[in-house]
């Protein structure tokens, strides 16, 4: 089976399950009834124009200056901003240590008249979280595998715990792709099978250049980006509990090694093997796709955030290089075009975490320090909601805001959320 077929059988079991864990959520964020529809003309014969709002949800991680959680807050000490404008909370629920704590249950809008619904079915209350791990070992140096299985192990003791669900999915070579499961001994068996097939900077500086750049550079970052955007839309169908992506990679750089790359052959000119004249005409076609790498990447990572946003994912990437000293004996490059080069990649796990909430686990060798602050975040926050007081469907990205008067504590949260297309109002996720 291909690695596509893999990726959709995992869909189809997370969207089963987010039919299961639906009927378990808890109760303070059931999907309330639609608020009253907004009238263009009440005149008889005249068409009738309706907005849908739904409730807007939003987790919220609120630490004191010891940076402990903060467990004693009330609806009253938070704010929320949607585009500077401040919003009524309507549902208010906490989560500490797993267990949730319903505060305070959104009221349900009311209905048009002569329209009766029966009262929402009471809910059961659930304990576990939801993790989907991306092994992306298209972006995972070979010469770490050791080091990579050995994070996912400290994984197994220090992050997934027994009545937690998770789902395994890789972009390369590993075939993972397991289904939604509460099995940890899955996870067990699926880190024997982690293997890093990271292209190794030699592949890249004499791989084949596009006008785009290096066209294996490019195909491997649109097959992780494609992996996570479609697991991502998945996640969306589950609502009502928290969503934790841990996404394991080197990170990625459009346009890595660019000098090199133009490097030429100190006797013919050109790269090596080649003439003059063609070394020139690739010269030209890599300039001016370089120009525009960055700009691509951008773009590829702001649709990532985007749409885990809308689902209301957060994101925590994990770069298993730890803390890199430098490049290899056998890697012939400058050491400041190395540098830039794991710059540029740490970046782009900091923009996937920082833009949704999470942390990026970059430059770092304490690992178990790093599970273990993402276990605190994944059990214990706050769940707010709101019916967003802006119905225009053109603006379709919302920056959102949340803070809290109590002195000598931070906020984190999601800072923006985007509307699907087509959609008539805020999405509740």
């Amino acid at each position: 089976m291909s690695i596509r077929g893999r990726r959709l059988g995992v869909m189809a079991a997370v969207l089963l399950s987010g039919a299961v864990l639906a009927a378990q959520a808890p109760a303070p964020q059931t999907p309330a009834p639609q608020p009253p529809a907004t009238q263009a003309s009440t005149q008889e014969g005249q068409p009738t124009f309706r907005v849908n709002i739904d409730l807007v949800t939003m987790d919220a991680i609120v630490r004191n200056s010891q940076d402990q959680f903060v467990a004693d807050l009330t609806k009253d000490e938070f704010q929320i901003l949607e585009d500077g404008v401040p919003q009524t909370i309507t549902s208010f629920t906490m989560v500490h240590g797993g267990r949730v704590h319903n505060l305070l249950e959104p009221p349900p809008p009311p209905t048009e008249e002569g329209v009766i619904l029966p009262p929402a079915r009471p809910r059961n209350d659930t304990t576990g979280r939801i993790f989907l791990i991306i092994v992306d070992d298209l972006h995972l140096d070979f010469r770490n595998t050791g080091r990579i299985r050995d994070l996912f192990k400290r994984m197994l003791r220090d992050l997934v715990h027994e009545g937690d669900m998770f789902s395994i999915v890789s972009t390369g070579p590993s075939s993972l792709a397991i289904d939604p499961t509460y099995d940890r001994k899955v996870l067990e068996e699926s880190i024997k099978k982690i293997t890093g097939n990271g292209l190794r900077s030699a592949d890249i500086i004499q791989g084949a250049e596009s006008a785009q750049g290096p066209s294996e550079v490019r195909y491997r970052a649109h097959v992780a980006f494609s992996t996570a955007f479609d697991m991502l839309r998945q996640l969306e169908k589950i609502t009502n509990r928290r969503k934790a992506v841990v996404w394991v990679s080197n990170g990625y750089d459009f346009n890595p090694f660019a000098d090199s790359r133009l490097g030429e052959d100190p006797v013919f000119g050109g790269r090596m093997g080649q003439t003059r004249e063609e070394g020139q005409e690739l010269n030209r076609t890599m300039n001016n796709g370089q120009q525009f790498a960055d700009a691509d990447l951008a773009r590829e990572l702001a649709e990532v955030t985007r749409t885990a946003n809308r689902a209301n994912a957060t994101l925590y990437t994990i770069d298993p290089r730890g803390l890199v000293a430098g490049q290899e004996m056998d890697e012939q490059m400058s050491a400041v075009e190395f540098n830039t080069y794991v710059r540029k990649t740490q970046d782009s796990l900091r923009v996937l975490a920082d833009e949704t909430g999470g942390i990026a686990v970059v430059n770092q060798n304490d690992f178990t320090k790093a599970l273990k602050r993402i276990d605190a975040e994944t059990s214990d926050y706050y769940v707010l909601g709101y019916y967003s007081t802006n119905p225009d469907p053109l603006k379709r990205t919302r920056r959102v805001e949340v803070k809290v008067i109590r002195p000598s504590t931070s906020v984190i949260s999601r800072t923006s959320y985007s509307l699907r297309q087509g959609s008539n109002g805020p999405t509740k996720r």
